[in-house]
């Protein structure tokens, strides 16, 4: 799917107009109809919503649907997919939902997806979706906003749990013994990969 330079420059200016131009209920969705989003009537689009900037064309929001602000709705990961928000669904606050290439997802009819929530799967109709819990995942003896390199920040991080043969590390204490067999030996295993 090749676009011209002018209508891949037209889409995202018309974006960024959608996204702070007041009209929540009327001029942000006919801007976005312009881009080429497919959007049925009585639709809501909160502030600084971004609607794929690439392509548009393979977003479809239903009747009734309201996507609240700062969502993020993209229809391309590897190439274009299809997302279909279905009629009267609720997308919520700072909610994501991404496509992998050629792929559809489909948010179901009444569906209400939280806040915060990242979608990459189909939602069934009627479905409440909430975010993950947050959680400690480990202890930084070197802050993020200190460190000069990830390397750094990585290195000074320490599991919560203690490790087989390891004893508890205790916040400030000392690190954990490096099991020298991951690629990343100074990451401890417990926690995610950055």
């Amino acid at each position: 799917m090749t676009k011209s330079l002018l209508r891949r420059s037209l889409n995202r200016v018309l974006n960024l107009i959608a996204r702070w131009s007041p009209g929540s209920t009327s001029l942000r969705p006919f801007l976005h109809r312009a881009r080429g989003v497919q959007i049925g009537r009585n639709v809501f689009i909160g502030d600084d919503v971004f609607i794929d900037g690439e392509y548009p064309e393979m977003i479809e929001i239903q009747d009734g649907a309201a996507v609240s602000m700062r969502a993020m709705i993209i229809a391309h990961t590897k190439g274009p997919g299809r997302v279909v928000i279905g009629k009267e669904a609720f997308v919520g606050p700072q909610a994501v939902i991404l496509c992998n290439g050629g792929k559809v997802l489909t948010i179901g009819e009444g569906a209400i997806i939280s806040a915060g929530c990242v979608v990459s799967r189909n939602v069934p109709p009627r479905t409440v979706l909430v975010p993950a819990a947050t959680r400690v995942a480990g202890h930084a003896t070197i802050s993020l906003a200190s460190a000069r390199t990830m390397e750094e920040f990585w290195s000074g991080l320490r599991p919560l749990r203690p490790q087989a043969g390891a004893d508890r590390p205790t916040p400030g204490g000392p690190a954990p013994a490096s099991s020298g067999g991951r690629p990343d030996r100074n990451r401890p295993a417990d926690l995610p990969a950055p």
